[in-house]
């Protein structure tokens, strides 16, 4: 807001510290804190089920576990210094939170782009060359390693640049009795503004194009490749046509749920990168920079931020395996837990008849008994493309 008080120096813009009514603010506080929440809970669900039950710990799902950290990295560094910057004006948080904000966002989401290379090139191996030498989980680790030092190295220079840089232009009035502060705003402060181009254009490429194209690529050749396997009925190969079924509708749900995690991360991501880009290539006006400052890249950063939470519920809604190893190991808690207060109260009264265990141990050995039976989805596939 201009201000034309007299005793305001000339030259000087002097903006309100909230950038939006309560009403508008109320909006994005609310949906911020419910991805927010979403993500704290799903992802730390995914990390809990692999971590807890060893036989979850396939190659894929070591390469999904390492996307839910990243995921969780985003949630808790980037959302809520995110929701404030887009509430008030100006950075309040200090460089140190600027420079790891930024790093930690831009981070996390390269390790979870080539997270999800990895993913599709482990299956396209396993779908389309079924006989080839299969990944092992010490590869996947290091293959998890080379990730996070490549989405390190790959962000370096934005760490380096990003800076909280005073706006002298720029006053902040605080309250009615017009009182001011100086404009501080978090960027990445490039010698010149070719050089923000082209890194810019460098990280779209190989954080966004190049790796999703190829996700295109591999996610149609298994598609085209499960479409044409069929699942003979042969004599003494264990599998009757329940078994057809099942493993028929299985393929189906997985090539689903890693098509659908790559295709919303594609559509969440889209709207900041073209913003991005938008503003190093395109020249707006100023009141169309403003416009976009402080209402598109809120929505913005919420998609791609939803992405963040949305990737656990489709592992939940498609992989029947993670529902199961969050539901055995649950229970299994429980039951540990009941035996111990069996234990505890049977020695009170050691004088007289002790309660049985029995019934509670057997439980719990059946629970554990569901994971080991469990048939990894991914394995499914692979028996199926052998056939």
């Amino acid at each position: 807001n201009q201000s034309d008080q007299p005793h305001f120096p000339p030259n000087i813009t002097y903006v309100d510290f909230y950038l939006h009514k309560p009403s508008v603010a109320a909006v994005f506080t609310v949906s911020y804190l419910l991805i927010f929440v979403v993500c704290m809970v799903g992802n730390g669900v995914v990390c809990f089920i692999v971590l807890r039950s060893k036989n979850m710990r396939t190659v894929t799902n070591l390469f999904i576990l390492n996307l839910a950290i990243s995921d969780l990295l985003v949630g808790i560094f980037c959302m809520p210094t995110t929701l404030v910057d887009n509430i008030i004006t100006g950075w309040p948080f200090g460089s140190v939170v600027c420079k790891l904000s930024g790093m930690v966002q831009g981070i996390s989401v390269s390790a979870s782009v080539f997270t999800l290379v990895a993913i599709a090139v482990d299956r396209f191996r396993c779908i389309v060359y079924p006989f080839k030498q299969k990944l092992t989980i010490a590869t996947s680790k290091l293959i998890i390693v080379i990730i996070w030092v490549l989405a390190v190295s790959i962000m370096c220079p934005s760490g380096v640049m990003l800076q909280v840089t005073k706006e002298q232009r720029v006053r902040i009035v605080l309250g009615h009795n017009n009182d001011t502060r100086p404009f501080y705003w978090c960027r990445e402060n490039w010698p010149n503004q070719e050089m923000r181009k082209i890194y810019t254009t460098v990280l779209f490429a190989n954080i966004y194009l190049a790796p999703l194209s190829l996700i295109v690529i591999m996610y149609a050749r298994i598609g085209f490749t499960l479409s044409k396997t069929t699942i003979p009925p042969m004599r003494g190969s264990g599998i009757g046509m329940e078994g057809r079924h099942t493993i028929s509708k299985k393929k189906t749900r997985v090539i689903m749920m890693l098509l659908v995690v790559a295709l919303l991360f594609i559509l969440s991501w889209l709207p900041l990168w073209t913003l991005m880009m938008l503003s190093d290539y395109a020249s707006l006006t100023e009141h169309q920079y403003r416009v976009i400052n402080i209402y598109v890249y809120p929505l913005a950063h919420w998609l791609a931020f939803f992405n963040s939470s949305v990737n656990p519920i489709i592992y939940g809604f498609f992989n029947e395996n993670f529902r199961r190893g969050f539901q055995a190991a649950f229970k299994f808690q429980l039951c540990t837990a009941d035996i111990e207060r069996q234990k505890t109260y049977s020695h009170r009264i050691r004088g007289n008849a002790v309660l049985p265990v029995q019934p509670v141990a057997l439980r719990c050995l059946a629970s554990r008994s569901d994971i080991k039976e469990q048939d990894l989805i991914m394995e499914d596939l692979e028996k199926v493309s052998q056939i």
